[in-house]
């Protein structure tokens, strides 16, 4: 047996739809099935009853008919006999016998002696015409009449006049044959399963085909009296019967009361087919709403499938999931729907991932403090965005305003520019006219900064202008070997899809220009603070002569040694700062300690000594050199333990001390001082040697030895191509 599949009503619109279903067909259907059996089985009842009827009516003319036939057949016999020649009337009763046979049982003339005359058969105890009857013979009309026998048939007789004109002339008298009469020796003259009954005036039985007729008549007799109805039903026997009558008027051609006819059927052939009806009605009307429910859950179910599909793309679409995709195959509304969602969720994913890439793009180039970061990010994140073949940078010298330096994407680590073009004023005004963007044709010759990407095939470009203060400040560029998105003012294929990309492109360019913008203020503020630092420390340096330039130089070795030992870009900075103020704290010792050419005394010596923590002391407020106060506390303490101010050792000493130590004792020794004259390097560099692991790191001597090696050999290669004024360089030597 099939079972319904009824998990859609699980669903409120499969449910809703379901209900409406259920109320615009079955409900109909139902109330339709109600109103046809009700007006069909009144219908058939009906039709039964007046076909009935009208078998009845027509069974009631059948007899009247052969009533008429059997007066004109006597007619005709009278016309043909003379009682006065004797032989005529032998001739006519021969004649008369064959045709009559089956209609009279038999006839006889009676003549006006009183004298009966057998025409045909033999007619037993005849009756005798009552008084009226014979006056209506002898008036000319043809009289009926019944004589009654108990337990016995009743025997029906017409009589006429041999001559109408003459009263006193015989007349003829025939027993008809009753069954001749009602048909009922033919068969198929009654119609089929029917049952006939005949009954005088008296409610006598002249006729009947049911074997008992008496509880019949008398059940006849009870309906018929008094009733308007041609229609009733009686029963016999547990059996009930549906019965019409019809009422034969005799008056009119013969001299007898009226006949009715009554024609019965058994109740259940009469309405047979109403019950064969309502057997199959309901079985049919049953079948019809299991077929419609059956129907109707299929297609329910086949429109709430694809709507589930929908359903759950667009949870998994507000998820976050862009990569789903609904598959209906149903080639109607639906297959449609699913495809303008796949587009849609295509085109969203596209977008979030856009967004998502600018909005890391943003983020990489607002964190960047420095040019040449922003520009690496630009170079390196601008295709996942934009489909373009080639990215390129252009900014413009601050200098040289009609200079540009561009750089492009490339595999290699550095981020220098690959070409300096110059702007032309034509090239820089049409800049200035097109703010948001500007593309340029294959068919135009590039401009210097697009050199590049056009040398590797790109053959249109999209440009975004930068503007910092109102100023041509930078370029970029993204190239493509086809055609660019086109803006609404430059085509008419235009779309949103490609407005949507232009306005992230020229978003994007306005982060780069605020970028650009912090970078250079940062730079400008580090320019500036590394020219005070400068400042303070050649204020410092310039209160002695012969300390001139010494923070500087030490500055220039203290990196050099850091490079060697491998310290960070932001390690290199503090280091930086550290050494250019490490000697801050000489501001609080006096010239004529500084520049004293003899011995310093003790309270001098301890003068001197006290400048690291006057360093210290005077860097204090400045929460941003905090980095830098160890350094500047630290670097005349020894790794041995025995240096000042607080004789520490060994790596407690912060690792820029250690590197200042070695670079600050390597220029005192190599410079000039007012109790003693500079060494050579090479002494210096040795005393520095023999001072690894006593007074200093030996780590940072090593580096420092490293340095000094290179520079040697540096020193060594520039002194082999120097040209003397007479001789060549060696390279000319080997010409």
């Amino acid at each position: 047996m099939m079972k319904l599949d009824t998990a859609f009503l699980g669903s409120k619109v499969g449910r809703r739809i379901f209900v409406l279903f259920v109320c615009c067909a079955l409900l109909p259907i139902g109330a339709l099935a109600i109103l046809s059996f009700t007006h069909v089985t009144r219908q058939l009842n009906e039709q039964s009853q007046r076909r009935l009827q009208q078998a009845t009516k027509a069974v009631g003319m059948g007899i009247y008919e052969r009533l008429i036939f059997l007066k004109t057949e006597m007619s005709i016999v009278a016309s043909k006999l003379d009682p006065g020649v004797p032989g005529a009337m032998q001739s006519s009763v021969e004649a008369f016998d064959q045709p009559t046979e089956k209609r009279f049982k038999a006839i006889m003339l009676v003549t006006e002696q009183g004298t009966p005359i057998s025409l045909h058969g033999a007619i037993e105890n005849p009756p005798l015409p009552t008084r009226e009857e014979l006056e209506q013979i002898n008036a000319g009309k043809t009289v009926i009449s019944i004589q009654k026998r108990s337990d016995l048939p009743l025997r029906i007789f017409m009589m006429r006049s041999l001559k109408p004109q003459d009263p006193k002339a015989a007349f003829f008298m025939g027993e008809i044959d009753t069954g001749y009469l009602f048909g009922l020796l033919n068969a198929g003259t009654l119609p089929p399963m029917t049952e006939l009954c005949v009954l005088d005036q008296s409610r006598n039985v002249l006729a009947s085909s049911l074997p008992a007729h008496a509880p019949f008549a008398v059940a006849v007799g009870a309906r018929i009296d008094g009733s308007a109805s041609r229609r009733f039903e009686w029963e016999q026997d547990g059996k009930e019967y549906v019965a019409s009558w019809w009422t034969i008027f005799l008056k009119s051609q013969f001299v007898a009361p009226n006949w009715t006819v009554v024609l019965s059927q058994w109740k259940a052939d009469v309405l047979a087919p109403m019950a064969n009806f309502k057997k199959m009605f309901p079985l049919v009307v049953l079948m019809s709403l299991w077929v419609v429910l059956l129907l109707s859950v299929i297609q329910i179910r086949r429109n709430l499938v694809p709507l589930k599909k929908l359903k759950e793309g667009t949870l998994q679409v507000a998820k976050g999931d862009f990569d789903t995709r609904v598959a209906i195959t149903s080639a109607d509304e639906f297959q449609e729907l699913a495809g303008s969602f796949n587009t849609m969720s295509r085109q969203l994913g596209r977008q979030f991932q856009a967004l998502t890439t600018v909005a890391e793009i943003d983020r990489a180039i607002l964190s960047a403090l420095d040019t040449e970061k922003i520009v690496e990010t630009v170079l390196t994140r601008m295709r996942d965005v934009f489909s373009c073949d080639g990215v390129s940078v252009s900014l413009i010298d601050s200098k040289e305003t009609s200079m540009a330096h561009t750089y492009v994407e490339d595999d290699t680590a550095s981020r220098k520019p690959v070409e300096t073009a110059e702007l032309s004023p034509d090239e820089v005004q049409r800049l200035n006219d097109n703010r948001e963007h500007l593309i340029i044709e294959r068919d135009e010759r590039p401009p210097g900064y697009l050199e590049h990407l056009a040398n590797n095939g790109m053959k249109s470009f999209l440009v975004l202008p930068i503007f910092l203060q109102e100023r041509l400040s930078g370029i970029i560029t993204l190239g493509y070997t086809d055609s660019p998105p086109r803006s609404p003012d430059e085509t008419m294929s235009f779309s949103s899809e490609v407005h949507e990309i232009l306005v992230q492109a020229r978003q994007l360019a306005d982060q780069v220009a605020v970028a650009l913008s912090n970078a250079h203020l940062i730079e400008e503020l580090d320019q500036l603070n590394w020219g005070t630092l400068t400042a303070l420390a050649r204020a410092v340096d310039a209160k002695s002569p012969w300390t001139a330039g010494h923070s500087e130089r030490v500055t220039d070795m203290t990196l050099e040694i850091g490079t060697a030992v491998g310290l960070t870009p932001k390690e290199l900075d503090t280091l930086r700062r550290g050494a250019l103020l490490h000697d801050v704290g000489k501001i609080g010792v006096s010239a004529a300690i500084l520049d004293k050419p003899g011995k310093l005394t003790d309270e001098e010596y301890e003068n001197v000594k006290r400048h690291p923590s006057m360093g210290a002391r005077i860097l204090e407020p400045i929460s941003a050199y905090a980095e830098i106060i160890p350094i500047v506390l630290q670097h005349h303490e020894q790794f041995g333990g025995r240096g000042y101010p607080h004789g520490l050792a060994g790596e407690t000493i912060c690792l820029g001390a250690r590197i200042v130590a070695v670079a600050d004792v390597f220029d005192a020794l190599v410079s000039d001082r007012p109790y003693r004259s500079g060494w050579e390097k090479k002494r210096a560099i040795e005393f520095i040697r023999e001072g690894a692991g006593s007074q200093f790191d030996r780590n940072i001597v090593k580096a420092f030895l490293d340095v000094m090696g290179k520079e040697e050999k540096a020193r060594q290669a520039q002194t082999m191509f120097v040209r003397w004024p007479d001789t060549p360089t060696m390279v000319e030597q080997h010409r």
